[in-house]
């Protein structure tokens, strides 16, 4: 109990860190329509900050996958956060002072995305490690925070940006800034678990043989494509689908979404530990596709934005859980297996979205809602017919040999 009450701050900071990442992927947009006012920004150019942003965090989850078992997760978050705070403050700073605006907004969303990327793929590991009895819910519970996050910066933004105007928005990155600099602090100074040593540590190439492994890759591109194809999409379906005004579009699509999705994984991480973790995932996937059927088929406006708000509960198991039972199956894979999977969910936060995108292009947007509720179907599929792993079960199948 002493040591578990021990890793109180270490908990907190990592929750910290989700609300940091939530901030660092999720502001930015916030300023797209007052960058195209103040800056001429294309929406060309705008694309390209977002393809900027997914490269960024893509290859620093391919190198996480490398070094972060080299360097340790407290060297990892302190430089992820003080990336976060660089990136942050470049944002309010660079589009006013240099000759090119947009070249300033590319370096500051590159800089965050370096903190955010790193964020994702150590926080998992990191509260993974710490002593608990319900890990899988402590994992929904630490997810959460992204979701609050992801509120708290959409709804004060927009609340700021009416109060101070639009030509101040530069002041606001500096405010939310604060929060990932006093993280730094915490970071340095938070106890850590003692990690896995490198020869016990279950190597990537053993990983790769194991088909429980390569299930859990694929559930996790299925989880970030669901999750991300109505979060992207939402609001622009809610208002030329649905005819939704655009603030209406926006509470009850993407920010519904969020407070949905925030709700289910703290409910899961409050109570989760009565729960079968591999029942609940089969659920929300069950839902998920009914969510995506509503939202596209329904005749009703309100049932279609309501099955997208519901959408958010939907998914809120999906990656966190992922997570969870493939760390059950091999706790000692490191923060590697924990990057590996990172690259799975990016890969699927892109391809979810670009398929819903292709497909409204030609057939309209229900369509192209409709097209992205293949991937819930699909993790829905690979979770009834896969087997269920136990704790450590593959780790036993897969020994590791120890170096001479």
């Amino acid at each position: 109990m002493t040591e578990t009450l021990s890793y109180r701050g270490t908990r907190m900071a990592c929750y910290r860190s989700y609300i940091t990442q939530g901030i660092a992927n999720n502001l930015s947009p916030l300023f797209f329509v007052i960058f195209q006012r103040e800056f001429g920004i294309s929406y060309a150019m705008i694309s390209t900050l977002i393809l900027f942003n997914f490269v960024t965090q893509i290859a620093v989850d391919g190198l996480c996958v490398k070094f972060i078992d080299r360097i340790g997760y407290r060297k990892a978050m302190v430089a992820a956060h003080i990336c976060c705070t660089a990136g942050l403050v470049m944002l309010g700073l660079l589009p006013k002072i240099l000759p090119n605006p947009f070249l300033g907004l590319v370096l500051a969303t590159m800089t965050t995305a370096i903190g955010g990327g790193a964020i994702e793929v150590v926080v998992s590991p990191l509260i993974d490690s710490l002593p608990s009895e319900e890990k899988e819910a402590k994992m929904s519970l630490l997810h959460s925070f992204y979701c609050w996050g992801q509120v708290a910066v959409v709804l004060l933004t927009t609340l700021a940006v009416r109060l101070i105007g639009q030509g101040l928005w530069w002041v606001l990155p500096f405010f939310w800034a604060i929060l990932p600099c006093c993280n730094i602090f915490s970071f340095a100074r938070v106890p850590m678990a003692p990690e896995i040593p490198p020869e016990e540590k279950t190597p990537l190439g053993r990983l790769g043989r194991s088909p429980a492994f390569w299930l859990a890759m694929l559930l996790m591109l299925c989880a970030g494509a669901s999750e991300l194809a109505m979060s992207q999409w939402s609001s622009l379906f809610a208002e030329q689908a649905l005819g939704a005004e655009k603030l209406w579009g926006d509470i009850l699509g993407p920010c519904l979404f969020a407070v949905f999705m925030g709700i289910g994984r703290t409910i899961y991480g409050v109570w989760g530990g009565r729960l079968n973790l591999r029942a609940a995932l089969v659920f929300t996937a069950a839902l998920c596709v009914l969510c995506y059927l509503g939202a596209a088929l329904l005749p009703s406006p309100m049932l279609s934005l309501l099955c997208c708000g519901l959408c958010g509960f939907s998914i809120s198991l999906m990656w966190p859980g992922v997570l969870s039972s493939t760390a059950a199956i091999f706790p000692k894979g490191g923060a590697s297996m924990f990057g590996l999977l990172a690259v799975c969910g990016d890969i699927g936060c892109s391809s979810g979205p670009a398929l819903a995108g292709l497909v409204s292009e030609f057939a309209g947007l229900r369509a192209g809602m409709l097209s992205a509720g293949v991937f819930p179907a699909v993790m829905l599929v690979c979770l009834v017919l896969g087997k269920p792993g136990k704790r450590g079960h593959q780790e036993k199948a897969l020994p590791v040999k120890k170096q001479a």
